[in-house]
């Protein structure tokens, strides 16, 4: 069976679901910390407090107006995101949820023609698509970090977000978690049953 060509529109749409699972992913081990937990920096490491602003104002600063303005912008103190500083829950999650919320807007509107324009950080070029993936990167990353922290922190009262040890033959009969939509569907669902 010989594969029709897909347009960038569906390229972007492929990385928007994955951006989508890491959100979700970044939600659901947040709703199984407390709120100190949430403020917790273990042996000298960021706090998920911290990472959460960091990322936040990194999707900020790289998406407000990404086609036409430098991804550093002036008004942002990456510096300052840095810096432990009580936040609330509430508070916390807002600017999560901003920082997602202007991500996804931004690529909902990028073209076909757009894929191949360029854009600045810091004054360096890339191409629409290189600066995706280093977008993409770095939200992996963090995610990735907060989700450790989250294990480390919940230790045996952990719940899994992916595949449970041990589990991996009976995950193979029906691998829901495989495509982003699902799973991200499945770690909402997760999270929504951890909220009051």
């Amino acid at each position: 069976m010989e594969k029709k060509a897909t347009g960038a529109r569906e390229f972007v749409a492929s990385i928007e679901a994955e951006f989508r699972r890491f959100q979700a992913a970044g939600e659901a081990a947040m709703a199984q910390l407390s709120d100190n937990e949430l403020l917790s920096a273990p042996d000298g490491s960021n706090s998920v407090a911290v990472i959460v602003r960091h990322l936040s104002g990194n999707f900020l600063s790289r998406f407000t107006d990404f086609l036409t303005t430098d991804g550093e912008k002036p008004w942002r103190d990456r510096d300052g995101e840095f810096d432990e500083k009580p936040i609330g829950r509430e508070a916390l999650l807002s600017a999560w949820a901003r920082g997602w919320e202007v991500l996804l807007t931004t690529l909902g509107t990028l073209t076909d023609a757009d894929l191949m324009r360029e854009v600045r950080i810091r004054g360096v070029a890339f191409a629409v698509h290189e600066a995706l993936h280093r977008a993409l990167g770095h939200a992996s990353s963090h995610v990735g970090q907060i989700v450790f922290l989250a294990k480390a922190l919940r230790g045996d009262g952990w719940t899994c977000l992916t595949i449970p040890r041990g589990a991996s033959a009976t995950y193979n009969q029906n691998p829901a978690l495989d495509r982003p939509t699902g799973h991200a569907a499945a770690l909402t669902a997760q999270r929504e049953k951890r909220t009051p």
